[in-house]
């Protein structure tokens, strides 16, 4: 540990003035420099987390985070409330409700392509996470009215496009398999609520209804094509895949969040690998600006030096001194980037600085998500490269020989 003398020399050769300006000029460089690389990971880090997490969290709003389905598609899971006894056991799992998706036409103002997807109505299951929290309307009554016009929910965007609000009638437009052939069948809705995912194919082509509605437009028995589960921990959807394969037959599969998402998943993990490898070459430059600076204070101190050790100041003092220059500049220039870095992210998440076209990223501005293991891990990258830059101009401080520097002084 180092004590007052060589704390007080370090900090001393740093403040103090000196005879060639470009010394201090190189050790201002060298904080800026590792509180910009500071920053400008923390802000990365937090833009990819901020992405990562807010994707997941609005799409799993809207569907399962582990999902049966048949492993080659036919008639449907028929045996579906059994399925539902069998995985609601399964260690993780909180939930387990059916589902019924068809791809359908809805049509108001004007024909609109999307996903319907049927639910058990409220009373027999918790609620969609989307659903909790309505932009408009309620979850409450979900029964065909006077009229038969059964009950349905629309994403925002897809109420938008067919310029539909709570109370407006909209038909429901599906293929239909008879005798002579496939035709096109009409179905009374009403829209009894409008949400909102925040992402954008959720809530561009999503509606929900109840499953018996479902099964009616589109013409199908007591049948559903997904079980879906909700579990506490979304990052053990791999093990309760595999716990919930061992209990259904051949013929269903489990798929979850991961595996369907695993491009998306994939690309910002790689793009987090990327940001920090190019980001950290700016660290790279501040080591070599700190490994300049401190080699140029070695070479003007170099007379100083020598009277330190001649006055009893042993070679590992002289090499503490100049490490804990190294330190400070990366300590300086690493609390500086933190704070920099932080207050960055909380104005952009306040003010939604950067805007995102939607329709291409899923989100409607850039999120920032700082982390404290992230910092906590920038902080340290840093200090270890602002030491490694000491190891040399401290190691030719030490060896300077007193009598040779003071010889002809």
């Amino acid at each position: 540990m180092p004590n007052r003398f060589e704390l007080f020399v370090a900090l001393r050769y740093l403040t103090a003035k000196r005879k060639q300006a470009v010394i201090s000029v190189i050790t201002g460089i060298s904080v800026l420099g590792v509180a910009s690389g500071v920053a400008a990971l923390v802000i990365a880090l937090a833009i990819n987390t901020g992405f990562r997490n807010t994707l997941q969290r609005n799409l799993l709003g809207a569907v399962g985070h582990v999902t049966v389905l048949e492993a080659v598609t036919q008639e449907g899971i028929v045996n579906w409330r059994e399925i539902i006894q069998k995985m609601k056991p399964v260690k993780h799992v909180t939930d387990v409700a059916p589902s019924l998706y068809g791809t359908v036409i809805f049509y108001a103002n004007q024909p609109v392509g999307g996903v319907l997807k049927g639910i058990l109505p409220p009373g027999e299951a918790k609620p969609p996470e989307v659903l909790k929290n309505l932009k408009k309307g309620g979850f409450e009554d979900w029964k065909a009215d006077a009229n038969g016009r059964m009950p349905l929910i629309l994403g925002s965007r897809l109420a938008a496009q067919l310029g539909a609000t709570v109370g407006s009638p909209v038909r429901v437009v599906t293929p239909q398999m008879t005798a002579m052939g496939q035709r096109l069948d009409e179905f009374p809705f009403r829209v009894t609520g409008v949400f909102e995912s925040g992402f954008y194919e959720v809530d561009n082509s999503f509606a929900f209804t109840s499953l018996q509605a479902s099964q009616t437009a589109l013409g199908l028995a007591d049948v559903v094509n997904a079980v879906e589960m909700q579990i506490d921990d979304v990052f053990e959807a791999v093990s309760v895949s595999a716990e919930a394969t061992k209990l259904l037959p051949p013929k269903l599969t489990v798929t979850n969040w991961r595996e369907q998402n695993k491009p998306l998943l994939t690309a910002l993990q790689g793009e987090k690998a990327a940001m920090v490898v190019i980001i950290g070459l700016i660290q790279g430059v501040a080591a070599l600006n700190i490994l300049t600076s401190l080699i140029m204070m070695v070479m003007e101190k170099h007379r100083d030096i020598a009277l330190l050790m001649s006055f009893g100041a042993s070679h590992q003092q002289v090499r503490l001194i100049f490490l804990l220059q190294g330190v400070l500049i990366g300590f300086a220039g690493t609390a500086l980037g933190l704070a920099g870095g932080w207050l960055a992210c909380y104005l952009g998440n306040k003010f939604e600085v950067i805007k995102l076209n939607d329709a291409i990223y899923s989100l409607s501005y850039v999120p920032f998500e700082p982390h404290l293991a992230d910092g906590l891990g920038v902080a340290a990258g840093a200090m270890l490269v602002s030491l490694i830059a000491t190891l040399y101009p401290s190691r030719s401080a030490s060896g300077i020989a007193p009598a040779e520097a003071l010889r002809y002084e």
